[in-house]
């Protein structure tokens, strides 16, 4: 049971209800309901910083053959990173409603594990809005181009991936520095 005071009887906490109870308004949409993306011109310029992570289940044979080099299409992890970092710039043409934001920096981590490779993906900015969707699109694309990258040893005889799968993406941390 939550220790949050009830809504008084007769009015809605859903912030699509429109009412004016308090609720947090939705601000990517207009009083019609149509979808537009936030103002966010008048907002100070600030350091932001946002991290996520994320992994890819393979078998355990498709790491070492990661560890050791032995992947037919080159160096995966390399390859991966170049990845993660071409989408945190790209973020706001695949994501509708995110700004085109000055990506100050990105800091990629891989990790192998017995059965997983784990992706970490930190992005820099000073701005008006934050950076998580990026960090989540590097580090989406960065698992991405490792499946890309290893399919050719992951795919079973029927030519499926029954061992293969993206997991547990989410964000670390979103920080905000002002003055």
């Amino acid at each position: 049971m939550s220790d949050d005071p009830s809504p008084a009887e007769g009015t809605n906490p859903d912030p699509r209800s429109g009412d004016d109870s308090g609720a947090e308004e939705l601000t990517h949409t207009t009083d019609e309901g149509e979808v537009q993306m936030v103002d966010v011109g008048d907002k100070p310029d600030s350091e932001r910083r946002a991290v996520a992570a994320g992994e890819i289940r393979l078998q355990p044979s498709t790491i070492e053959a990661i560890r050791d080099d032995e992947i037919g299409k080159g160096d995966v992890l390399a390859t991966a990173r170049i990845g993660a970092v071409q989408a945190v710039k790209h973020t706001w043409e695949t994501i509708p409603m995110c700004h085109q934001i000055p990506i100050t920096n990105v800091d990629t981590a891989f990790e192998l594990g017995k059965d997983r490779v784990e992706c970490e993906v930190a992005v820099e900015t000073t701005g008006k809005t934050g950076c998580e969707m990026e960090a989540l699109e590097g580090v989406t694309t960065g698992l991405n181009v490792v499946w890309d990258m290893v399919k050719a040893v992951e795919k079973d005889d029927e030519g499926q991936y029954p061992d293969t799968g993206i997991e547990n993406v989410r964000v670390l941390a979103k920080e905000k520095r002002t003055d």
